[in-house]
């Protein structure tokens, strides 16, 4: 069984989808989650369901190593962003080469980049006119949303749409989906990238 660490910076829907998931499963575990804010709602999420949480600052992060030496003490293998908005260092990158993952709520490489996150996507999408957007779920490089992409899902962006309700569309294709191709990338198995899912 693989220990999965989720890092997340805001409410942390996803991570309690991704921890509930893997409670369910023998593939793989969160075995931790940490977070640069520390009034983050994820720890509450994460608290009670018994997760071990760990918070840090941008000089434990990119300066002392501290991070790193917890997913050592924790002994993780896999690491997944949810909600997570500052770029991974070097150290976590290089010892984490093609084990970290995060979900971008567009179609990348399209409303993807620093400061583009949550609403400000949707908002992005719906004043361009777009006709359609979804999810997509790359690997992580130390470029902000630029990683290779393994897996993308779609859905319409409906005439009359809000940030709310186009949100709430994306939403469920990350809960939907999110789960299922990290397990698949524990356990090896190919990910359909061609099949392109679309919520109709």
């Amino acid at each position: 069984m693989k220990n999965i660490a989720i890092f997340a910076s805001g409410t942390g829907t996803n991570a309690e989808n991704i921890i509930k998931y893997f409670s369910r499963r023998e593939t793989g575990r969160v075995a931790l989650v940490l977070s640069n804010n520390p009034d983050a709602y994820v720890l509450v999420r994460a608290a009670r369901l018994n997760i071990p949480s760990i918070t840090f600052n941008r000089k434990d992060f990119y300066e002392k190593g501290r991070v790193l030496n917890a997913l050592r003490l924790y002994k993780i293998d896999f690491i997944v962003l949810a909600g997570f908005l500052w770029l991974i260092p070097e150290d976590i990158l290089r010892s984490y080469q093609g084990r970290i993952v995060n979900i971008h709520p567009a179609l990348l490489p399209s409303y993807g980049g620093k400061g583009m996150y949550g609403e400000r996507v949707h908002r992005a999408v719906i004043e361009a006119g777009e006709k359609e957007s979804g999810i997509t779920i790359h690997y992580v490089d130390g470029i902000y949303d630029h990683g290779d992409i393994i897996f993308q899902a779609r859905c319409s962006v409906l005439p009359g749409d809000t940030v709310d309700t186009l949100a709430e569309r994306v939403h469920e294709l990350e809960y939907r989906y999110y789960p299922e191709v990290i397990e698949k990338l524990l356990t090896g198995n190919e990910v359909n990238q061609s099949g392109q899912e679309e919520l109709k």
